[in-house]
């Protein structure tokens, strides 16, 4: 059982493993089509003003801008699970797990980055700014990492997903044939969306600390501060719909 997560906007700075390189990254034998984007990322960043890149990263600090300006290629870099935080990173706490529960994020969590594409937990990437949805030129990167990497991703993820993506990210991965767990959260009959992802988060944490494989094996799981109060299936996919306490 693997699990789809979403990146962060934010992001922590600096890093200590190896600058930008294809033994970075799983599915190795797809490096040639991250870099492909890379370079165009890194062609940007080259041509483009301080106030264009501005537009581009959404960020109104200058000098802001210019730490994103720089090159990515000689900067260190860090698991990608520690790179991004934000609200669902603040609720996976992962610096505070033990090392069998950081194993099961990093042997089980691929993330979508707008950058880099499909990446592991423990992937390591620079600190990086991309906006969601921005283009590069020419280029949609959610239907490029899409065309070239579904059938790779198919091989790799399995026949059993949880999905813990926003909406966004679909676009980079659409799971045809696994089974999958969604989620939606309520509270008092409404559905709720930035807190969402803190539930998000709380939920791959209790994944990890329970060292749940299976969908059948969450499922028997009760979850603290949620309660399942309807489930929605169709075709491959089970949607459980649940209640904030």
């Amino acid at each position: 059982m693997k699990i789809l997560l979403a990146p962060a906007e934010t992001k922590n700075q600096g890093g200590n493993q190896s600058v930008y390189s294809k033994e970075n990254f799983f599915l190795e034998e797809l490096f040639d089509k991250r870099d492909e984007i890379f370079e165009k990322y890194e062609s940007l960043l080259e041509s483009s003003s301080i106030e264009e890149l501005s537009k581009w990263f959404g960020l109104k600090k200058l000098d802001e801008v210019q730490r994103y300006k720089e090159s990515l290629k000689n900067k260190k870099t860090m698991k990608a699970i520690k790179r991004y935080n934000g609200v669902a990173f603040d609720a996976i706490e992962y610096n505070n797990l033990d090392d069998n529960a950081q194993k099961y994020i990093d042997d089980n969590v691929v993330l979508f980055s707008n950058l880099f594409g499909p990446i592991k937990a423990d992937d390591l990437i620079p600190d990086y700014k991309y906006k969601q949805g921005a283009k590069l030129p020419q280029t949609a990167v959610e239907k490029f990492y899409q065309e070239n990497f579904t059938e790779a991703l198919n091989d790799y993820l399995g026949d059993e997903i949880i999905d813990l993506r926003a909406g966004h990210y679909e676009k980079f991965y659409k799971i045809k044939n696994a089974n999958v767990l969604t989620f939606k959260f309520i509270k008092d009959g409404k559905v709720i969306s930035h807190w969402a992802k803190h539930y998000r988060g709380a939920l791959l944490k209790h994944l990890a600390i329970n060292n749940i494989n299976s969908i059948a094996e969450f499922m028997d799981k009760n979850l603290e501060g949620l309660t399942l109060v309807e489930i929605q299936e169709k075709k491959n996919i089970k949607l459980l719909i649940m209640e904030i306490e």
